[in-house]
């Protein structure tokens, strides 16, 4: 299930030869005998989901059955006419977003104008609901020019609702079920945790809530279902969009790490920022998520690298120091200087390396790197489980249990 989010966010998955990029489905639509659900915590483009509904099943990767909550809220075409307006309103200080309304649909959520899912396929309450949100909106029709009419919306979400009907559904009561049935249920996020729109680096967030306790608030489950969280964080560290960024990594050095690791948004195409790990976040993530392991991918891209320099603490502009928790103004933030200590890098993932790690698994993972993911794995005091060094999945090693745990004793490297 996906538990927050909308079209502003894309997962590239490589499941075979060729890569599928998901927008608004779960990964588990690949999977034959899979169920995917788009959950009540989502805002949903109609129009792009029946489009990406069209796209997989015409290369053949439409495996699983889709379901949509029919408590998912519906983004309108005003509202990607709002979201493009308030970014121009914020000018120097916007925030990045991709436009596609999804802030403006959380902001009606809340607000308690919002249509749902639900609300497609009964046309008398979508009329009501639809012309007391214009009328709510009265103020946007003097500052945007092309605001959509209410007939054309009202027209569009009625052909979409109808085309939306097979797979909307009561999604609770399938994951309860589900659930006391001991089957494997896994939440998948949109964003990550440092784009949550209370504990993330505001204003630069998302407008939901990509945590552990976001993803049970997405789906309906209660949280004593909850029996693992799985922090996913790169060898490195990227970002899109605008806000501070204590490790990022500028110039030719920065470019290249950019270019060598793919970093591109999978939705907008826009380039991904990138830097070196930072673990005063990745600690403060594991604080509030609850991390009972790690996954750690892109090991592959930092190959090669003479040496991998790893941000241990802050030192903030009022001198003092920050192990795992990060100022909360921005402003703040962006002032940090970070606190280095660095690692030897590890040798390039050759084909001879690849063909090592089918066969033998996690134990021909080069020395450095081991020693390098024992450091994460004994900062953040959570093994480490998973490690990836490709979007294959079998470019992915199971890392069995105590062997990569947060007990090892790591003698900090200077290069001679």
């Amino acid at each position: 299930m996906r538990y927050q989010g909308g079209p502003n966010a894309g997962h590239s998955v490589q499941p075979g030869e060729k890569t599928v990029v998901l927008h608004q489905i779960s990964c588990g639509i690949l999977r034959s005998g899979c169920l995917s659900i788009s959950g009540p915590g989502m805002v949903i483009s109609p129009a792009e989901l029946l489009e990406e509904v069209r796209t997989l099943k015409a290369a053949g990767e439409f495996r699983g059955q889709l379901l949509v909550s029919q408590r998912a809220h519906v983004i309108l075409p005003l509202h990607r006419a709002q979201d493009a307006w308030e970014e121009g309103v914020r000018g120097a200080r916007a925030t990045g977003t991709t436009r596609k309304g999804i802030g403006p649909a959380y902001m009606d959520r809340v607000g308690r104008w919002g249509l749902r899912v639900v609300d497609l396929s009964h046309p008398q309450i979508l009329r009501e609901k639809l012309e007391l949100l214009y009328a709510a909106k009265k103020h946007l029709r003097d500052q945007v020019s092309d605001l959509p009419p209410l007939e054309t919306t009202l027209a569009e979400l009625q052909a979409q609702g109808e085309a939306l009907q097979p797979f909307v559904a009561a999604t609770e009561p399938l994951l309860w079920n589900a659930a006391r049935e001991g089957k494997r249920i896994l939440l998948e996020g949109a964003q990550s945790a440092l784009l949550d729109i209370d504990f993330g680096t505001y204003p630069f967030v998302t407008s939901s809530h990509p945590t552990a306790a976001g993803a049970l608030v997405g789906s309906g489950l209660p949280p004593q279902e909850l029996d693992e969280v799985i922090g996913i964080a790169k060898a490195y560290s990227t970002r899109v969009g605008g806000g501070p960024y204590p490790t990022e990594l500028l110039g030719p050095h920065g470019d290249e790490l950019r270019e060598r690791g793919g970093e591109r948004g999978a939705t907008t195409g826009r380039p991904r920022r990138v830097g070196w790990m930072d673990l005063v976040l990745l600690r403060y993530a594991a604080r509030l998520n609850g991390f009972t392991s790690l996954a750690i991918t892109k090991v592959d891209i930092l190959g090669g690298e003479p040496e991998v320099p790893v941000c241990v603490s802050y030192e903030l502009p009022n001198g003092e120091k920050s192990e795992d928790y990060p100022p909360v103004l921005a402003e703040d933030l962006a002032e940090v200087r970070p606190v280095w200590r660095t690692f030897p890098g590890w040798g390039e993932f050759t084909p001879r390396l690849r063909r090592r790690l089918a066969e033998e698994g996690w134990r021909a993972l080069p020395r450095e790197l081991k020693r390098y993911l024992a450091f994460l794995a004994d900062e953040v005091g959570a093994p480490v489980t998973l490690v990836s060094y490709g979007p294959r999945r079998d470019d992915t090693l199971e890392v069995p249990p105590g062997a990569l745990t947060p007990s090892s004793t790591v003698e900090e490297w200077k290069p001679s």
